[in-house]
């Protein structure tokens, strides 16, 4: 049942040593304080890291080629490597078990048209798999098929910007849009969380645009993801043998570092998490150093406190108070000033953090925020510490006859 008897106690107590409870207070704010600003900039590297590459599949290789450096069997350098169909059927089938998804891309940049209304964008010539390599998600309608690369149907599937520019408030899906003096029909509309530009693109199927730009089977790029069950070294070693085997096809000097040039996220994949675990584990020393010291902070100052009120002790014995209540006020007054002095420490730090949000974005650290769980857990702690540290000396005091409690000098 609620005393307020007890409670007024209490107030009146922290009331009357003021120093005191701020300086118990104060230990317990810096701790949560640091510790939310720790964490929140750990967490805003992970993000920088996360959204840095959100718009592409996380095990994603990327094939490019150039011009070679280096002579090679009889071959001139300067050569130029130009990707073709064959190409992407050598990968797709020399590969078949190693890879997810394969996709070819043809680049081209278009003027596009509808009614009035006229802009330009990039069109890209890609097959069915490149909705998973690019992660798109379709908003309406459909996305580039198999059938469209069979037919070389003149469809195209649009971003959602797309649409709003130069269809306005209307639906694009079923309509014809005039891309460079061409008719297509708009067959799907697509959102990207890459942000604005990727949603400025324009997909068609890849056998129309090598038809229609060319009358040719060149390609400007492959796209793939390799096997989602392999870790970092298998992907690292699939991407290396991947290029081995494309210098070869293409007679190509392996230490020539231009004419095929295979990007694996997996190499760069292990580099980050091999620096987001060193960062964690350094945030996490740090933080849990600071929550230790904050807990020695405390406890020395319970038990300065409780030596401190000895004399109050014995008055409060000799008027015939159990050991039981004088425990309880003395424990009741260390969680409160814990609990609202880690409250503080809380705000203060999402405060901090908010409030630089817009500075530390020029450092790389993107919306950088703690789990409220993970502060309210070390402020638990730290209340645990508090009650504890308070809690022996005050058993201990509680059982001192008043007598002895009153000479404490």
């Amino acid at each position: 049942m609620f005393d307020i008897d007890l409670w007024r106690e209490i107030f009146q107590s922290i009331n009357k040593n003021r120093t005191r409870s701020l300086l118990s207070g104060f230990t317990v704010t810096f701790a949560i304080l640091l510790f939310t600003i720790l964490f929140g900039l750990a967490n805003g590297l992970n993000n920088t890291f996360s959204e840095a590459f959100v718009d592409e599949a996380s095990n994603a290789v990327f094939i490019r080629t150039g011009k070679t450096t280096k002579a090679h069997k009889g071959l001139q350098a300067g050569r130029r490597i130009q990707l073709k169909n064959q190409d992407f059927n050598f990968i797709r089938e020399e590969f078949d078990a190693e890879t997810e998804y394969i996709a070819s891309k043809v680049f081209k940049n278009i003027t596009a048209s509808y009614k009035n209304k006229k802009n330009n964008y990039s069109l890209i010539a890609v097959n069915p798999d490149n909705q998973y390599v690019e992660k798109s998600k379709v908003n309406s309608g459909r996305y580039v098929n198999q059938l469209d690369l069979e037919n070389k149907t003149k469809v195209v599937v649009i971003g959602k910007l797309v649409e709003e520019e130069m269809f306005s408030r209307e639906s694009a899906l079923g309509k014809n849009i005039n891309l460079s003096g061409i008719s297509y029909k708009v067959v799907g509309v697509f959102s990207d969380d890459g942000g604005d530009d990727e949603e400025r693109i324009i997909y068609m199927p890849l056998s129309t645009a090598q038809q229609i730009y060319g009358n040719n089977d060149y390609l400007d790029q492959i796209n793939l993801t390799y096997n989602p069950k392999f870790d970092y070294n298998q992907a690292i070693d699939f991407g290396l043998d991947l290029e081995k085997k494309l210098k070869s096809r293409f007679n190509i000097a392996p230490n020539d570092q231009r004419a095929v040039r295979v990007f694996n996220r997996a190499m760069q994949n292990k580099g980050i998490n091999q620096m987001t675990s060193v960062l964690g584990i350094l945030i996490l020393v740090i933080g849990m150093g600071t929550l230790i010291a904050g807990i020695v902070g405390i406890s020395n100052i319970m038990i300065f406190i409780v030596k401190e009120r000895t004399k109050e002790i014995g008055i409060r014995k000799a008027l015939g108070a159990s050991p039981k209540s004088i425990i309880s006020i003395i424990l009741i007054e260390s969680i409160l000033i814990t609990t609202i002095a880690g409250y503080i420490g809380l705000l203060l730090g999402a405060g901090i953090l908010e409030w630089a949000n817009t500075v530390l974005k020029t450092y790389f650290i993107t919306n950088p925020s703690v789990s409220k769980t993970l502060v309210i857990s070390a402020t638990l702690i730290l209340i645990g510490a508090g009650t504890l540290a308070g809690y022996l000396p005050a058993k201990k005091a509680s059982k001192i006859k008043p007598i002895v409690a009153l000479r404490d000098d």
